[in-house]
């Protein structure tokens, strides 16, 4: 029986995390934290590892005070700068657990991403469009971020030229923001939960990769897979395809 700390239980994905470990005959809650509770060895209560859904600007003390504790952290707050993720490893090793960070525990997701860098080096142009529901904190989201960061690699791999673009100007940034040289959009309406498209364009055609999470339900089987594989994932690990071995 693994025992699993839930911070951010309060929260939509933390309390919908804290139902899919009740489920689980091989996973027990043991403490559900939030917002101004502390994270210590008293407080997780012999949790072995912890799942972190929280808001972006208390997820890098969060990682921090469970490697202090020695628990490993499986965290799905998005929005990883890269010297945030450089003072997480520095930590890590001092520590004897694991950290997982994942942008997108959706399994759909994972494999849009890695069909969206094996299409990438094949056509001219790459745009990609995030949808979520007006409550997201952050953006554009850490997925559109990672998956912008993947196709970057790999035309810059595959010696791509660069995209053409004869936008001259764009003063109210209709045109979106640059994430690793690729375009994203990010929009937030009602009735959304969080949707991913990558249009990738050729002279008279357009591939569309699209990725629809309708229920929080969707990032469960990738959160409890990792919850599962983190003591056997030393260091630090970014990305889901990492333990679907993609």
């Amino acid at each position: 029986m693994v025992k699993v700390a839930v911070i951010g239980a309060k929260g939509r994905m933390g309390s919908t995390v804290c139902a899919a470990v009740q489920a689980a005959s091989d996973l027990e809650v043991v403490a559900r934290l939030d917002a101004g509770d502390a994270i210590n060895e008293q407080s997780l209560a012999g949790a072995s590892v912890a799942v972190v859904f929280t808001v972006p600007s208390v997820k890098l003390q969060n990682v921090l005070d469970l490697l202090a504790a020695g628990v490993h952290a499986v965290v799905g707050t998005s929005g990883w700068a890269d010297d945030e993720l450089d003072q997480v490893r520095a930590a890590q090793k001092k520590s004897s657990a694991n950290v997982f960070i994942a942008p997108n525990f959706a399994l759909s997701a994972v494999l849009a991403m890695e069909f969206a860098a094996k299409a990438a080096p094949l056509f001219e142009s790459v745009e990609i469009v995030e949808m979520h529901h007006p409550n997201k904190v952050d953006a554009p989201s850490g997925t559109a971020v990672a998956t912008a960061q993947k196709i970057s690699q790999a035309r810059k791999q595959a010696g791509c030229e660069p995209m053409p673009d004869a936008t001259e100007a764009d003063p109210q940034g209709a045109r979106g923001s640059r994430y690793a040289g690729v375009p994203v959009h990010a929009l937030r309406l009602r009735g959304m939960t969080a949707t991913e498209e990558v249009l990738l364009g050729n002279p008279g055609e357009v591939l569309t990769i699209r990725t629809d999470s309708f229920d929080r339900e969707s990032f469960m089987p990738g959160v409890l897979l990792a919850v599962r594989k983190i003591a056997d994932t030393p260091g630090v690990t970014v990305g889901l395809e990492h333990l679907l071995e993609l």
